[in-house]
């Protein structure tokens, strides 16, 4: 049996009038003044939206295409993480059912000579799509980017308190103790202004924001090109020599490429390596067949040439303004890293604006999010980067396409190099589930952090810093969904335990959401090697240990981002706060 306690900040109503008005007559109306503005209606600004929106915190993102173009797919890969955020926001099964592939379509990645020709090697469960126990709550999802933009697009609009403002682009901003003042414009030449307490760069490579508050991104550039594109050609899946997969690795030195299907029905997309713009677009429909090795009828849909990227901005905040997502980082394609690590900006970035702005977050807490969020940046980087240096142009090998002994004696070097080269860049869960906050401000870890991962050894206990490990607590039900919006204390102890008390009083005392859950298994004491965790709504562990603190108080006044306050002390702004707590409720 579970025992649950709530102690919570009453739910704002602010925007609610606005919804209102929006509902009755499908006019998105622009405010005049926002809580939060975003700039970049991508999938990262969305996010944050979602994750203020669904906290009460007035919104609103500014973005200038009126619709989710589908001819550049763009990420392909919804990670395991940005997929449990996802089951958080009540949305994970919706992206399922809308995503074109199944994950039972396929689970693996293959390395040929074409799609038509000699198999050298497969890589088995990448990505995350193949179940390892019950490390996860969900499993990673193929989908094109526009899928996931359209779904956020529309729980955006659902949401009553965040505003969608489609053919707007931000064009400049400036801010002081008091604000920022967002200055807006259409493209007919209409321009508004709009204040508000805080501002997210989401705009990507190109951002407005990162420019107005003079932020810079550090790192390199690739020499080789890459040219991307889309195309249509019915019937190849079911022409494929090698059977379903997410990605198909070409190396033959015709068309070094790698290619994969975004529906099945005969919508695929292709990289051509090393090939500029100029030999892309003369050249698209022999380059496609060259690594389908066979003739067929092609449609070429969209191109889109691009250079890998390592960049990292200098800094991630000017005082009121942040930084998230492209805006903020960039990396090479290979591994899939990408727009999930801008999904971590937005989670780590919306909750912590949410506390600030509702009065229970402290100063400490809007700085810990480049104190966290930019070391994990850095690894993603080197990691992509990593990735980028052994493609399919550097792999190739002489004989593979020989018949006989001599031709499998090629064929198996190249797989055995093949699995040595490519392996950590398909199976790399650590990266994605194992990276812990080291070091942060707002992390109380009494020696018990963990460095970042280096390998694929995944966490099993509850370590400050990192993500709680996953556990299964029934079937279909996950010891996160028992997790609430606010701080979570899990008392893996007796229900009667009066440590649980002080947690409740100071949390009340401050205006602080924290939800209390009771759950007594032995087993889950065991697993979490502590006898009390405290998880942050992000899912990562801001404390544990097997003896309560002997001030709670302190302990949450350091995780929610106030200086530590003297024993028995309510804190900082805690008179004001608790003003606005309901009182505890047992479910």
């Amino acid at each position: 049996m579970i025992a649950v306690t709530v102690v919570e900040v009453r739910e704002s109503t602010v925007g609610s009038a606005r919804a209102h008005t929006r509902a009755e007559t499908g006019v998105v109306a622009i405010p005049d003044r926002t809580e939060v503005l975003i700039a970049g209606g991508g999938p990262v600004g969305l996010a944050t939206a979602v994750e203020l929106g669904r906290r009460g915190i007035e919104c609103v993102v500014v973005e200038p295409r009126a619709t989710v173009s589908h001819a550049r797919p763009r990420c392909k890969t919804v990670n395991i993480r940005t997929m449990e955020h996802l089951r958080r926001w009540g949305i994970a099964q919706r992206l399922r059912e809308r995503a074109p592939l199944p994950v039972s379509f396929s689970q693996d990645i293959v390395f040929c000579t074409s799609l038509a020709g000699h198999e050298l090697s497969r890589f088995h469960g990448v990505l995350g799509l193949a179940a390892e126990g019950d490390r996860s709550a969900e499993l990673g999802q193929q989908s094109p980017q526009y899928v996931l933009e359209e779904l956020l697009r529309e729980v955006v609009t659902e949401t009553p308190t965040a505003t969608l403002l489609i053919g707007w682009r931000v064009t400049a901003l400036d801010q002081d103790d008091d604000g920022v003042r967002v200055r807006i414009a259409d493209e007919a030449g209409s321009s508004a202004t709009i204040a508000c307490a805080h501002v997210v760069g989401c705009d990507g490579a190109r951002s407005v924001v990162r420019d107005a508050i003079g932020a810079e991104y550090v790192g390199e550039r690739a020499l080789a090109p890459n040219f991307g594109m889309v195309f249509r050609a019915p019937g190849l899946l079911e022409r494929t020599a090698h059977g379903p997969a997410v990605q198909y690795w070409i190396l033959n030195r015709a068309a070094p490429a790698l290619m994969g299907p975004i529906d099945r029905d005969g919508t695929w997309w292709l990289i051509a390596l090393g090939v500029d713009r100029a030999t892309g677009e003369a050249q698209a429909p022999e380059i496609i067949r060259a690594a389908a090795g066979m003739e067929l009828d092609v449609t070429v849909l969209s191109h889109d040439p691009w250079t890998a990227r390592m960049q990292l901005v200098d800094r991630l905040r000017d005082r009121r303004v942040f930084l998230a997502g492209d805006a903020a980082h960039l990396n090479p394609p290979f591994g899939g890293h990408g727009l999930n690590t801008g999904i971590g900006d937005a989670v780590d970035l919306g909750w912590k604006l949410a506390a600030a702005l509702r009065g229970w977050g402290g100063p400490r807490l809007l700085d810990s999010y480049e104190a966290e969020r930019r070391p994990i940046q850095t690894r993603v980087i080197a990691a992509a980067a990593a990735n980028n240096r052994v493609l399919a142009t550097d792999l190739l090998s002489d004989g593979v396409d020989v018949e006989g002994p001599p031709g499998d004696s090629a064929r198996h070097a190249a797989g055995e190099r093949i699995q040595a080269a490519k392996r950590a860049e398909f199976h790399a869960l650590s990266l994605v589930l194992d990276l812990a906050y080291e070091g942060s401000p707002v992390i109380e870890s009494h020696g018990h952090g963990r460095p970042l991962a280096d390998d694929d050894e995944p966490v099993v206990e509850a370590r400050a810093g990192a993500r709680l490990p996953h556990a299964w607590i029934a079937p279909d039900r996950s010891i996160y969904d028992e997790l609430g919006d606010g701080l979570t204390l899990l008392a893996l102890v007796d229900d009667a335990d009066p440590g649980c008390g002080a947690f409740e009083r100071a949390a009340r005392a401050r205006g602080l959401p924290l939800r209390i859950v009771h759950r007594c298994e032995p087993a889950l004491r065991a697993r979490y090697g502590a006898a009390a965790v405290l998880v942050r709504p992000d899912q990562h562990v801001a404390w544990c240990g097997n003896d309560l603190p002997d001030d709670c108080g302190a302990l949450l006044d350091l995780v929610r981002g106030m200086e530590p306050s003297p024993p028995g002390a309510a804190g900082p702004s805690a008179t004001a706060a608790a003003s606005r707590a309901s009182t505890a409720t047992t479910l």
